[in-house]
């Protein structure tokens, strides 16, 4: 597994980031290099041999804020090819009616909704509460009620710019409501497959609180949401005192050392077990002469199968549900992506889940399409087979 202590710089590379994107200060300390990646977002065609253009991958924490970010500038990401997932859009429908009593929401309130580039929004969810809502729009200087950050700063190299876009637009009494997968679990269940181009920062709420006070905001509520792996919503306005609940995350996060680069010591350690599990199992199943296939095509497998090395020779193929993905192959690797259908046609003896985040969600309809023999295997945070 290409899985390295924190190293300098590349030869050549001159997009290393030296000032903190939430603070901009210069104590950056790497926890973490996976080497030269593939981007998540570059789905060649499957019959292009490649190579595929690959850019360095690292990990830094800032001392002054505990910001976690990656430690070069990503390349351009390509057009989203990804669909929203049944779990994306039941997460809406809980979601909705949660943030608006946080926020205390009346029925004319406003509302702006900044969604990710890669599907999940609540929009739909709120609007059929009745509530007026805006999309993805930050060039007007009309105030809101409720502005809402759906997975979407993460995708911005100036994290602190991007706050101070959104927060404009919120009401003098107003609320800014984020969700965003939490660096706690990322850190405790070593989620390093979730590291990828395009995503510059990894936020705690240590590290989220900094930058409000920054732009004059507190932090009046968060509680963590087990989706996606564990995201955290954060509720703050500009004044306000903050619940229990903010003090008992922020006292997780520093007992699990998610503050400073301590932390993070035995990260690549924990990193490689998991990769090196998958790897053993695949060889294992080869020589038993098993089918094996995949499920799943997003960002977490690119990054998975690129620093564990593994390729076509141990997993010929994997499904995903985007038609814009089939007929292409994973960044990186040979790796075939076929359609849901398809793989259902091959019966495999055993599928790895890539998409561990919505494990239970794609077993239950591989089984409902035929796979009723079939073993399913998650690779991570361990491997475990159902």
């Amino acid at each position: 597994m290409s899985l390295s202590p924190p190293s300098p710089a590349p030869h050549g590379a001159t997009d290393r980031v030296t000032i903190c994107r939430i603070c901009h200060g210069e104590h950056l300390t790497p926890v973490l290099d996976l080497g030269e990646q593939a981007s998540a977002d570059h789905f060649p065609p499957a019959d292009d041999p490649g190579p595929d253009p690959r850019w360095p991958l690292a990990l830094m924490i800032c001392a002054d804020c505990a910001l976690v970010q990656l430690a070069y500038r990503s390349p351009e990401e390509e057009e989203p090819r990804a669909v929203e997932s049944a779990t994306s859009r039941t997460h809406a429908a809980a979601m909705a009616p949660k943030v608006a009593a946080g926020a205390g929401l009346d029925d004319a309130a406003a509302i702006l909704e900044c969604s990710s580039s890669h599907g999940g929004s609540w929009a739909s969810a709120l609007t059929s509460l009745g509530y007026a809502v805006t999309a993805d729009r930050l060039d007007d200087e009309r105030t809101y009620d409720l502005v809402i950050d759906n997975h979407s700063m993460i995708h911005d190299e100036d994290t602190d710019g991007a706050f101070a876009a959104r927060v404009a637009h919120v009401a003098p009494d107003g609320t800014f409501a984020i969700e965003f997968h939490h660096a706690l679990p990322f850190l405790t269940r070593t989620q390093f497959d979730t590291i990828r181009h395009g995503h510059p920062v990894y936020l705690s709420l240590h590290a989220w609180s900094a930058l409000c006070t920054r732009h004059g905001f507190v932090v009046v509520d968060a509680w963590p949401e087990d989706v996606y792996g564990g995201c955290l919503v954060v509720l703050a306005r500009r004044t306000g005192a903050p619940t229990p609940r903010v003090g008992a995350i922020l006292a997780a996060e520093r007992e699990a050392g998610l503050t400073s680069a301590a932390g993070f010591v035995d990260f690549a350690d924990r990193a490689k077990v998991i990769g090196d599990a998958l790897r053993a199992f695949l060889q294992g199943a080869a020589e038993r002469g098993e089918q094996v296939a995949a499920y799943g095509a997003g960002s977490k497998a690119a990054l998975l199968l690129g620093a564990s090395g593994i390729d076509a020779d141990l997993l010929p193929v994997t499904a995903d549900l985007a038609p814009a993905k089939q007929g292409r192959r994973i960044p990186g690797t040979s790796i075939a992506i076929l359609s849901p259908q398809q793989l259902v046609a091959r019966r495999p003896h055993q599928v790895v889940i890539l998409l561990w985040d919505l494990a239970d969600e794609v077993v239950a309809q591989l089984r409902e399409a035929g796979l009723t023999e079939t073993r399913f295997v998650v690779p991570a945070p361990q491997l475990r087979v159902i």
